[in-house]
């Protein structure tokens, strides 16, 4: 996706030199265990979409790259509390936090780089706006990934279930990204709403794809083992039609809600949810998502920024990792 955002290689620089100063500390571990998160790279797409909005009006680098870099220390502080919850040891190919330092240090960790997106966010005092979006986010963020423990191994989960899931965990932060940059600089609603529609809907179509590639990435691409929410139970969009749909349904179940499962069951779990006709199926979905999307983007002005914003959608589901 990197490839993506040239035209905006120098703000994103600036962006990653913002984070890794604020990451700097007296006590080495807080240093080195944030400087490991940012050395492991990334998409980038949250500070990405940040800064392609506050092209749409005015743009200006002081405005806009310590909020770039807010949404990414909440994105980052998402995933290190993820990987205590999943227990992963991988993440892009790289040890995690939790392998290299364990789940201690991990948790606080994730919570010391919360706590700094709140001191880059204190910038924008003057914009309640701001403060009002992240702050009912990071609510809604939490809501979801409670609702995800919670709903482990129910088989009994709907499409519309899993959708108010996502929402919450994943499209409400991208929503923002691409809102609250135009919202830095001075966007009226018609700009920064188009925006926000269009965040929420590539970061729909972009957990979709996520839990499709969980099932069909090689691991060297994807950067960690397949079939991660299979082996803990969370039931994604594939596994919900396969449910309805597979010959296979008494055996599925039967593998789902195994709290232990083998290679050998993950596997064949994994086989009958491909089988089922589910992987076409949810990339439907995900490309719908895409289509909304990109019909947002004809309420903006005709910059070439929205040309990169189009063509950014379309990768979110042709991608690989």
């Amino acid at each position: 996706m990197l490839e993506l955002f040239v035209d905006i290689k120098d703000e994103l620089q600036a962006v990653e030199n913002e984070l890794r100063q604020i990451v700097q500390e007296r006590y080495q571990i807080l240093t080195e265990t944030s400087t490991h998160l940012l050395n492991a790279g990334g998409k980038r797409l949250r500070p990405a979409l940040t800064l392609y909005g506050a092209k749409f009006c005015n743009f200006d680098m002081e405005k806009v790259v310590p909020l770039a870099a807010t949404m990414e220390l909440i994105h980052m502080a998402s995933l290190v509390h993820d990987d205590v919850v999943d227990a992963s040891m991988t993440r892009r190919g790289k040890p995690t936090v939790k392998a290299v330092w364990g789940n201690s240090v991990s948790t606080h960790i994730g919570s010391f780089l919360f706590a700094k997106s709140l001191i880059l966010l204190s910038r924008y005092e003057d914009t309640p706006l701001i403060f009002d979006v992240l702050s009912n986010t990071s609510v809604q963020m939490s809501q979801g990934e409670i609702i995800q423990i919670s709903s482990s191994f129910d088989i009994n989960q709907s499409i519309k279930d899993y959708l108010y899931r996502i929402k919450c965990k994943t499209a409400l932060l991208i929503a923002a990204s691409a809102q609250l940059g135009a919202v830095a600089c001075g966007a009226g609603r018609d700009i920064h709403l188009a925006l926000r529609r269009y965040g929420y809907n590539i970061g729909m179509a972009f957990q979709i794809t996520d839990d499709i590639l969980d099932m069909i990435a090689e691991q060297r691409q994807l950067g960690k083992p397949i079939g991660g929410d299979l082996r803990q139970g969370i039931i994604t969009l594939p596994v919900i039609y396969a449910l309805q749909c597979c010959k296979d349904k008494k055996r599925l179940i039967e593998l789902i809600t195994k709290v232990e499962k083998n290679d050998d069951e993950v596997n064949e779990a994994l086989e009958i949810v491909k089988n089922s006709g589910a992987v076409d199926y949810s990339f439907d979905i995900a490309q719908k998502y895409v289509m909304k999307a990109k019909m947002e983007l004809k309420k903006l002005p005709d910059i070439p920024t929205r040309m990169t914003l189009g063509m950014a959608a379309d990768f979110v589901c042709a991608r690989k990792f």
